[in-house]
């Protein structure tokens, strides 16, 4: 049996996705996917928590830059979020894996407001966390809220799931000679400004010297072999 590496990880989901081969919203076969890939590392006794973003949906930078007001257009995107939760979540109970969603902005009719001890508690059952609404402010990006939670849950390592294999020296889509890095540091990351996660988020994980793998979530077994320690992604980190 594959032994974990990580006993608690903080799972960062982009809301893109989410849109499988889809323009807009949810694929339900990627929706699925990804819940049997949470359940299947859920069985190796790991706790798993999770933040995805809403980009399939909303998002606030984009909407600012049309003439929406920044605040307005990060809470709209916030309730982006919340759908992809609730969406999550019904997935997961679908296969029998007890699920909340703990919000940063108060909705007690669909979702647990956050509360660290609370979470934590959920973990340590065994149930899946889904963090909605980023860290409840405008300005902050969810990369940085995944950073901020992984963090309050004590996580032994944030794993952010991409369409690609890792962290790249430039955009592997539209550069055919872009190398990937099998480690990286947070400093090298800032350094070379490599769209891993916004700076606040890069730089939060530095200064907690908490560990960040960036793997490809479309290969099935990915976010199973990363917990166990198999080479797989990038691993950034190496310095406080």
């Amino acid at each position: 049996m594959d032994k974990p590496v990580y006993k608690r990880i903080l799972l960062k989901l982009s809301g893109e996705v989410l849109l499988g081969k889809s323009a807009f919203g949810i694929d339900t076969d990627v929706l699925k996917f990804v819940a049997e890939e949470i359940g299947d590392v859920r069985t190796l006794g790991v706790q798993i928590g999770v933040v995805i973003g809403g980009g399939n949906i909303f998002r606030g930078v984009e909407a600012s830059a049309r003439g929406i007001d920044r605040a307005s257009a990060d809470y709209m995107g916030m309730l982006a979020t919340v759908m992809n939760s609730l969406a999550l979540q019904n997935a997961l109970e679908n296969r029998g894996i007890p699920t909340r969603v703990q919000s940063a902005i108060e909705m007690k009719e669909i979702a647990e407001p956050f509360i660290k001890r609370r979470a934590a508690r959920h973990l340590e059952k065994g149930r899946v966390v889904i963090f909605a609404c980023g860290t409840g402010s405008p300005y902050f990006t969810t990369d940085t809220a995944a950073s901020l939670r992984a963090m309050e849950m004590q996580a032994d390592a944030i794993l952010k799931a991409t369409k690609v294999d890792g962290v790249y020296d430039k955009d592997p889509v539209k550069e055919k000679d872009a190398r990937m890095f099998s480690k990286i540091s947070y400093t090298e990351v800032l350094t070379r400004n490599l769209k891993v996660m916004d700076s606040t988020a890069v730089s939060m994980c530095r200064d907690n010297n908490l560990p960040l793998v960036v793997f490809n979530l479309e290969k099935t077994g990915n976010i199973r072999g990363v917990v166990c320690g198999e080479p797989i992604g990038t691993i950034v980190g190496g310095e406080k």
